[in-house]
């Protein structure tokens, strides 16, 4: 269904419902006996920082039960573990999964299209090494935060080429391994070649990373098999109608809906501003109706009482903040605005509206 030209109401009823089919699939019987399998057979827990492009749908491109992959999803990809907010965040995750005995592994991505460089990231003006040198100061930060001898936690810059959803491995000595370059048939390379890659990756690491790269040549040849029957549209027109400020929008894997922002950076007004000029931009050239767009502030939480309670707060604050700031400096499109607040119950998935004034 092409949803981006149906009226905003109708719009709006479809991520709610796009929302709980996720939920709905996230709590199932067999989704949960298969991440309750998978861990325990790989029991390394894995992080990905990455864009906000729906695109990048890391789980969809290894094959990997939903919920497994830890997202942290920014515009553009940018962060900095100096924001406050985000180290805190990173630093509760690590420890966390560390108390319980695990190692953890953080995905650092960045994505390019090698058909067209107007695909990559708008984010670095579609300049992938830009994006690649960025990838590489994050996982600078993760060392001096995590250390840098890598026993517990390992920091890995991975492409990701959203032509064919292929994954590109960086390793330690500057060398590259594409994913891409790869068939099925190669499945049994992949562990000496990752060894070769990454030697001060903890052997169980490395194991719990092949599963991923494993999942991610099956889904390059369905990929291909797509392309070849001409099922697969590539150059996409941006038609974003919707922002996303906080977390838990990862069953937003739609490309050209949303422009997610992470709460993460100190200075929000910037990202929401620039958002919010691509959703007048696409209004004004008629890539979407000019009825309305969708502000949908979202905050996870893990436990009910004090937790939700929070959540409920902060999720607030983000919506107000957010259109406060597109009202003052996109006054037009302010009056256009639909204003959604929820938190999510992480445990579940489940996206739960809130009344602002409760």
């Amino acid at each position: 269904m092409n949803i981006h030209g149906k009226p905003i109401a109708e719009r709006i009823d479809w991520v709610f419902s796009l929302a709980d089919r996720h939920a709905a699939t996230f709590r199932s019987p067999e989704a949960w006996l298969a991440r309750e399998r998978y861990l325990a057979e790989h029991p390394t827990a894995i992080a990905v920082l990455k864009c906000m492009d729906g695109r990048i749908n890391i789980p969809v491109a290894t094959n990997t039960p939903v919920g497994l992959l830890m997202p942290f999803r920014n515009l553009g990809g940018i962060f900095d573990l100096g924001w406050p907010h985000l180290g805190e965040v990173l630093a509760h995750h690590v420890q966390r999964v560390v108390s319980a005995g695990r190692h953890v592994v953080f995905l650092v991505t960045y994505h390019y299209s090698q058909g067209d460089p107007h695909r990559g990231c708008a984010g670095f003006a579609y300049d992938t090494a830009a994006a690649i040198a960025h990838t590489y100061q994050i996982r600078q930060q993760v060392e001096h935060i995590f250390g840098r001898d890598h026993g517990t936690v390992y920091p890995l810059v991975c492409g990701f080429e959203t032509d064919e959803d292929a994954l590109v491995i960086h390793g330690t000595a500057g060398d590259k391994l594409h994913l891409a370059s790869l068939g099925t048939a190669d499945r049994a390379l992949l562990a000496p070649r990752l060894t070769a890659l990454l030697p001060d990756m903890p052997a169980q690491m490395r194991d719990d990373l092949l599963p991923l790269l494993h999942g991610n040549l099956e889904h390059i040849a369905s990929v291909r098999a797509q392309i070849d029957k001409g099922e697969r549209l590539l150059d996409i027109e941006h038609r974003e109608w919707m922002i996303c400020l906080g977390r838990g929008f990862d069953f937003l894997h739609t490309p050209n809906i949303a422009l997610i922002i992470g709460p993460y950076s100190p200075n929000l007004d910037g990202p929401i501003r620039r958002a919010a000029g691509i959703i007048e931009a696409n209004m004004q050239a008629g890539r979407i109706p000019d009825d309305g767009f969708l502000l949908l502030a979202s905050v996870p939480y893990d436990e009910i009482g004090v937790d939700r309670a929070r959540a409920e707060l902060k999720s607030r604050f983000l919506s107000a903040f957010a259109a406060d700031v597109i009202r003052a400096e996109f006054p037009r499109l302010g009056e256009q605005m639909s204003i959604r607040t929820a938190v999510l119950d992480w445990r579940s998935r489940a996206l739960e509206t809130i009344a602002v004034g409760e």
